[in-house]
């Protein structure tokens, strides 16, 4: 297994950022491009996601461009649909954060078939020859910077265990599941073979450890399942890998009602993702979860309206990938953006500092 996502990932040519000539829609120059964008979000259950929406539409009708922005609310009947309409309404451009990756070949045969500019926004469509572009962050390193703040919260480098931990992963329909959870698991692979983490459920798969929907709710039903499974007055958890905030806040809700108590010692280690203002609030305060990875969200809007204002002008939207994001058609010319890690000890820097939350909204635990 470890061959084959080595092979799966390690194809990039490199990080210094290129410009990719002949990619993209042919003919732009000629066609007048006004910039006519349609943004499809999947949800507005996460925070990021209502945000990057909003910003996003903001930042091109700062252009002066003209802007549909819809959101599909989980539903994947309703984003295809979405998408349709905004082709029929003859949008240029399709900026889409998909629900399901491997729902929209056909409705995007469809767009491409009206000269439409797709661009694949954080997650990776799949199984089509017509995504253009690729936006995201590098989500194998997210799963870095999670394991390895496992590692160092529990002195693994210096203490042979062994530590139980448990693995979680996010939905299978979101193609950057597999990166996060490779890259926690690559991270832990020789501690494992040391024998310093030990899974005891086994489930060292990402299949098993899917948490459909990024559901907190299906986060806090299997923690609770594996807590009753595998753990006892003689045998306690140690650490969860959790990819996403709403995941971490399901997993520590089952782990307070199997009787741990958030700041204490004991308290198992919890990692997230987003920075959403909930979870900051729980590093703040040492009451469960303990690190988050930040996504600056704005940069991708941001990178993504350069994208966009690129082609109108009549250039080439800068990429710093090229072999390493296959979605089984083509490896799709990517730029992607460094996630940060969050603790406790640089929350303000990273979070407050830069504006993305205040201390406010983050005691109140709303954005």
């Amino acid at each position: 297994m470890h061959l084959s996502r080595r092979g799966l990932l390690y194809g990039s040519a490199g990080a210094a950022a290129v410009s990719l000539a002949g990619c993209g829609v042919g003919g732009e120059e000629e066609r007048n491009l006004t910039g006519f964008t349609g943004i499809s979000m999947p949800t507005d259950t996460s925070e990021r996601w209502v945000i990057e929406g909003q910003a996003l539409e903001e930042n091109l009708t700062n252009l002066g461009y003209e802007v549909i922005h819809q959101n599909a609310k989980d539903v994947v009947e309703d984003q295809i649909a979405q998408i349709q309409s905004m082709v029929a309404e003859g949008v240029e451009f399709l900026v889409i954060a998909a629900i399901d990756n491997k729902s929209l070949g056909q409705v995007l045969a469809d767009a491409k078939d009206q000269g439409v500019t797709i661009i694949a926004y954080d997650r990776l469509i799949l199984e089509t020859p017509d995504v253009d572009y690729y936006a995201s962050f590098n989500n194998y390193q997210v799963g870095v910077l999670q394991a390895t703040h496992i590692i160092e919260r529990l002195g693994m480098r210096d203490n042979p265990g062994p530590f139980n931990i448990e693995l979680f992963s996010g939905d299978l329909g979101d193609n950057n599941s597999q990166y996060f959870f490779m890259g926690g698991l690559d991270t832990f692979e020789s501690f494992i073979y040391e024998g310093r983490v030990h899974v005891p459920s086994g489930q060292t798969e990402q299949e098993p450890t899917a948490t459909q929907g990024w559901s907190g709710d299906v986060a806090q039903a299997r923690m609770t399942q594996l807590l009753e499974d595998y753990y006892s007055d003689d045998l306690e958890i140690h650490a969860v890998l959790s990819p996403y905030d709403g995941i971490s806040r399901g997993v520590v809700a089952a782990l307070v009602e199997a009787g741990y108590e958030p700041g204490a010692d004991d308290f198992p280690v919890v990692t997230g993702q987003d920075a959403e203002a909930a979870s900051v609030k729980a590093i703040k305060d040492g009451t469960g979860q303990t690190e988050t990875v930040f996504k600056d969200t704005r940069q991708l809007a941001s990178t993504v309206t350069g994208m966009v204002q690129a082609i109108v002008e009549g250039g080439e939207p800068e990429v710093n990938d090229l072999g390493t994001y296959d979605n089984g058609f083509k490896f799709v010319p990517s730029l992607l953006l460094d996630p940060v890690d969050v603790t406790a000890e640089n929350y303000q820097e990273v979070i407050v500092e830069s504006e993305y939350l205040t201390e406010e909204q983050i005691d109140a635990g709303e954005a």
